[in-house]
This record gives C-alpha cells, sequence and structure tokens, in this order.
C-alpha cells in the first residue's frame, strides 16, 4: 500500500521531498539502533534527523504503515527495524512509500509536456539518470546504509565546521 505526501513539495535542486530525506536518515538511523537493540522514540528520531517532531512523526506513521518501520506503543516502546527486514528493505521502498514514483516521471527541466514524442531539451539524458537512480534505490538495502553509518563510513549529520 502506498501513501504518498506532500508536507513540503520538491524543490528543484532537491532530488527527493524534504519528507522522504527524513524518512530516509529516520529509517537508518532506526535500523542502526535496532541492530543493538535499541527502540528509539519520536523524541530521538526527530532531534537526530533534524525535522519537526510533528513532522516527524507524520513521516514515521508513514514508514510504519508502509511496513518498513516497526512502531511499538507503552514501556519501553518505540520505533524498530527486524534484522531480517532491514536485509530485505531497499531505498526505493521508502522513497515510494512517501514521494511516490515523480521522480522517475518527471521532466527533467519541468516542463508540463514532457515526452519520447515531444522531448525537453535534456528529456534523453535525464532519462538516463532517472535510470541509474531507479537501479541504485533498487539495489540498496537499509543494511547496506545503516552498517555504513556504525562502521563510521556514512553520517547522517553534517559535521559542525565552525
Amino acid at each position: 500500500m502506498q501513501t504518498c505526501i506532500s508536507l513540503y513539495g520538491i524543490n528543484k535542486r532537491d532530488m527527493f521531498s524534504k519528507a522522504c530525506e527524513y524518512g530516509i536518515r529516520a529509517s537508518i538511523f532506526i535500523a542502526t539502533n535496532s541492530s543493538k537493540g535499541i527502540r528509539v522514540g519520536i523524541k530521538d528520531v526527530a532531534k537526530e534527523i533534524d525535522s519537526p517532531e510533528p513532522f516527524t512523526a507524520k513521516i514515521m506513521q508513514i514508514l510504519t504503515k508502509n511496513g518498513i518501520i516497526h512502531s511499538a506503543k507503552g514501556v519501553g516502546g518505540g520505533f524498530e527495524v527486524s534484522n531480517e527486514a532491514v536485509k530485505t528493505i531497499k531505498l526505493i521502498q521508502i522513497v515510494d512509500a512517501i514521494d511516490g514514483d515523480k521522480i522517475y516521471r518527471g521532466c527533467g527541466i519541468g516542463l508540463k509536456e514532457c515526452s519520447e514524442a515531444h522531448p525537453c531539451p535534456v528529456h534523453f539524458e535525464f532519462k538516463k539518470i532517472r535510470g541509474l537512480l531507479h537501479e541504485m534505490l533498487s539495489k540498496t538495502t537499509l543494511e547496506q546504509l545503516a552498517s555504513g553509518v556504525k562502521k563510521g563510513d556514512f553520517f547522517l549529520k553534517t559535521l559542525n565546521l565552525e
């Protein structure tokens, strides 16, 4: 089941909506903690991904409804991803749950009408890029991303170099 939201639109310079970016970051953060047997609450998720708590809660509802994240209520509750699920969840599932498939269909320069028969100036090059993006999202697992964060190869926060 797919639920699309547009709490914030996609900015022309951004690949994904803000909600999708937060959803990807939240999923990685939760998976990283789940591998240590830790459930995380909404406050921790919002703080880690630098997102307003109410906005984060809406994103978490979508991820939970789409079976990407599991939510446990009550004392000791929070969000988690099972060890089995983290191996099979692909990045494309998170993107599709939040943004839908418009990133694979839209015109590279935002024209309303753009097709094989009536292409924009970047249509055919952008089509190749969309294909590569789709392939990467389809192959990349949540486990790969969480593992990279745990090892210190990848980061979820921007370094403060001030």
